[in-house]
């Protein structure tokens, strides 16, 4: 026995879990997260292509939903492989390094997506209180400064985190959750004191989480005074209309998220398919929904997902 737990406690092999008390049906389980990958993989790779293209969209809100659908597929393409490898019964197993880059994607996109969210509500503010100003204030040279300053806050955030991992000695099981690696699942099997990452985690949420989401609701208290102030009411609406798009993609990315976080840390004993359940709605809503949203709400993503459709037809009624 003992030999046996210090050979665990060397090996870097981890094992991925599906859905527990469902395995004979991964193969169907399988198929709606097909759907739902393919959706969010087209849906996001359409407005990159539309933005891109498109000459009238060369505007600071349409970097910035580039940058959020980049940050989309960042956060949930990570999960792809391993998950259809696990439901497929390809093979459960996945190294250590491997588990930690892929952690360290899931983690560092997931912070990086509410930084981008904050740059979104500021291009929301500034249209909106100091419209004569926007070009000036949102240059080319910012929003790439906003964009990299996201990206890199996030990541650097990260590494001490993961860092200490590869000191952790795994004696326990090293079966793993879910069908993906996530820091707060990795620690819970380490047999060391994991305390510094409790904590340092739980600061990064606070800090990077906390000051983006009151930067956002900082900036949506001055888009609402500065709306009220408008004398027509049809103005009105259409101020707020141009922030639709926005509010419901930070209720879709924070309301899992916070959910998820509930769950990890106050129904430790609740069922796994629970916490398998968040997860996945955590990592796969705002991919598949962010797209279906903007393309909706905002006129000129749905005339550009039109003319994909029928390059024709719109081009013709557009003449």
């Amino acid at each position: 026995m003992a030999t046996l737990n210090s050979s665990n406690s060397l090996s870097s092999t981890f094992y991925l879990t599906g859905i527990p008390g469902y395995e004979e049906f991964h193969h169907w389980i399988s198929i709606p997260f097909c759907l739902l990958y393919l959706v969010g993989i087209m849906g996001n790779c359409t407005i990159l292509h539309i933005v891109r293209t498109d000459p009238r969209l060369h505007e600071p809100m349409y970097y910035f939903l580039a940058m959020l659908s980049l940050t989309d597929m960042g956060m949930s393409m990570p999960t792809m492989i391993s998950l259809f490898r696990v439901l497929w019964s390809i093979s459960r197993e996945i190294q250590f390094n491997i588990c930690v880059v892929q952690m360290f994607f899931i983690h560092t996109f997931s912070f990086t997506e509410s930084s981008v969210l904050l740059a979104m509500a500021f291009d929301r503010f500034v249209a909106i209180c100091h419209p004569l100003r926007y070009a000036t204030i949102l240059t080319p040279r910012l929003i790439i400064k906003i964009g990299l300053a996201a990206l890199l806050r996030s990541a650097f955030a990260m590494i001490p985190l993961l860092a200490r991992l590869a000191f952790f000695p795994f004696c326990h099981s090293h079966i793993l959750s879910h069908s993906y690696c996530l820091h707060q699942d990795m620690i819970r099997l380490a047999c060391a004191d994991t305390m510094f990452n409790i904590i340092y985690g739980l600061i990064l949420v606070i800090v990077l989480w906390g000051m983006d989401s009151l930067g956002i609701f900082v900036s949506y208290m001055y888009i609402l005074h500065s709306i009220l102030r408008i004398a027509s009411r049809e103005r009105r609406l259409k101020a707020l209309n141009t922030c639709a798009s926005h509010i419901c993609a930070v209720l879709i990315l924070y309301v899992p998220m916070i959910g998820l976080s509930i769950v990890h840390r106050f129904a430790k004993h609740s069922s796994p398919l629970i916490h398998i359940f968040m997860a996945h709605i955590y990592l796969l809503v705002p991919p598949v929904l962010n797209p279906i949203i903007y393309s909706v709400k905002t006129k000129q993503i749905r005339q550009g997902v039109l003319h994909l459709l029928f390059p024709t037809k719109i081009s013709s009624t557009m003449m």
